[in-house]
């Protein structure tokens, strides 16, 4: 298990160069006809991708954006792949000196008809590659029952699929759940937190562990005003049944009782009770969990490599609830196809992606660098049981998977809707303004940038 996977999503990073990209990919040629964002991804009727001749010579270009490790294990599987397929060589490299680098090449290499066959992409950039129109349609293909597309987690799937064109294949899965700290819950003398703990359960026992004398906090977070602060935030605005956006997905939604709910919440417990460490860096909960300063933290899979080298004594449940709702949030990045109109290119990339996501060669990609697994159906596998080993909490974190219902909007006013939302969680939880007239204020930043889509 690598110590940060090298792909792992830099929220600040990633907002910056989405930013000032807004409209890059929607004025290339070949622009995209299809209707806009809906929030399904029921497959309609395409024609799946066939070859004109499935033995002909073929070579496909691979952008991975990954670097060291994760590299090498791409080149050895898309090694695997030719000497499987002697027909098919694979051009394969990072793309970029960053994975953030690549939505910017795409969209240049779009403008002058140079780009992959594959790339790796992050989630919230699904939607402005699929209105360059050049990506390929394989939603008839992933109909194919031996695909076995609902073994995928359903917000990968939704990610996929934005305006539902499915546009490529989950490459990455993550989720929030509820991380302890058994030395200070031990400490307390208080029972761990369960998997039907409610959030007046999570907030009684962070009041209780807080201990101001020790610099113990109950619970920490991340008031950078990045996408950190954001998405930590939606879990709880869809349990209590609100929406980012609309259904039509343009104007915003996080402004209703149930946003207001959500961000009170919070704030109450950071402002009243005093029992939040409010992470102004986004990069400090992490260690202060380790070294026994925060006692929760709502977190993901990437915690579990710098816990195992601490020897930090933890555990990991679902998200506290609400009516027994658990949702969480999932982060998924994906392998986006293009299209060159050559059919066989088309057919050898998609057959590539959907042989790279299936479990044996997903063990090795996936699990192999200590992410979770992308399949369902992997979590009885020899592999998956080792890494539950190593990695305590490992297994919680897949099956969590399960509670990740609703995917992050990817419109591409999202950036800017998640910017104006974040600073005002931020503002709100230092204790300035007040909740409901912020998050209008919020609200109505974000519908302007929608309106500009």
């Amino acid at each position: 298990m690598t110590n940060k996977r090298t792909h792992r999503l830099r929220w600040s990073t990633l907002v910056a160069v989405v930013a000032v990209l807004p409209l890059a990919l929607a004025g290339c040629v070949g622009e995209d006809k299809s209707p806009g964002p809906t929030t399904t991804t029921a497959p309609t009727r395409v024609a799946p991708i066939a070859p004109t001749d499935k033995n002909a010579p073929v070579t496909l270009t691979w952008w991975t954006g990954q670097f060291a490790d994760a590299q090498k294990t791409l080149e050895g599987i898309a090694a695997q792949f030719s000497a499987k397929h002697p027909n098919v060589t694979i051009k394969l490299s990072s793309g970029g000196s960053t994975t953030d680098d690549l939505l910017q090449k795409l969209s240049a290499g779009f403008a002058a008809d140079v780009y992959p066959d594959v790339s790796y992409a992050f989630g919230s950039w699904a939607s402005q590659l699929a209105d360059s129109g050049r990506t390929l349609d394989i939603t008839g293909n992933i109909a194919d029952p031996a695909v076995k597309w609902d073994d995928f987690p359903e917000a990968a799937r939704e990610t996929a699929a934005p305006a539902g064109r499915t546009i490529g294949f989950p490459a990455i899965v993550d989720n929030l759940a509820l991380f302890y700290n058994r030395t200070l819950f031990d400490a307390a003398g208080l029972a761990y937190p369960s998997n039907d703990w409610t959030w007046d359960d999570f907030r009684t026992a962070a009041k209780k562990l807080t201990n101001p004398a020790k610099n113990v906090y109950g619970t920490g977070f991340d008031v950078s005003a990045g996408e950190g602060t954001t998405w930590s935030m939606w879990p709880q605005l869809w349990q209590n049944g609100g929406s980012i956006l609309s259904a039509d997905e343009k104007t915003s939604a996080f402004n209703s009782a149930a946003g207001v709910a959500a961000v009170s919440y919070w704030r109450d417990l950071a402002q009243t009770d005093k029992s939040v460490y409010l992470d102004q860096t986004a990069e400090k909960a992490g260690p202060l969990f380790i070294s026994n300063n925060i006692a929760m933290l709502i977190t993901g899979p990437w915690q579990l490599y710098d816990l195992s080298v601490a020897k930090t004594k933890y555990g990991v449940t679902v998200l506290p609830g609400t009516n027994g709702n658990h949702q969480t949030v999932s982060g998924p990045d994906l392998w986006v196809l293009f299209d060159h109109k050559d059919a066989n290119r088309a057919y050898w990339s998609y057959e590539l992606i959907r042989w790279l996501t299936e479990g044996p060669q997903d063990e090795q990609w996936n699990m192999g660098l200590g992410n979770l697994p992308l399949r369902a159906s992997e979590r009885t596998s020899a592999t998956f049981a080792a890494t539950v080993k190593d990695y305590p909490g490992y297994d919680v974190l897949a099956a969590n998977l399960d509670n990740a219902t609703q995917k992050r909007p990817t419109v591409k006013g999202y950036v800017e809707l998640s910017k104006a939302f974040g600073k005002a969680v931020s503002r709100l939880l230092q204790g300035d303004g007040d909740v409901k007239a912020e998050l209008d204020k919020a609200a109505a930043d974000a519908d302007a940038a929608l309106a500009d889509q």
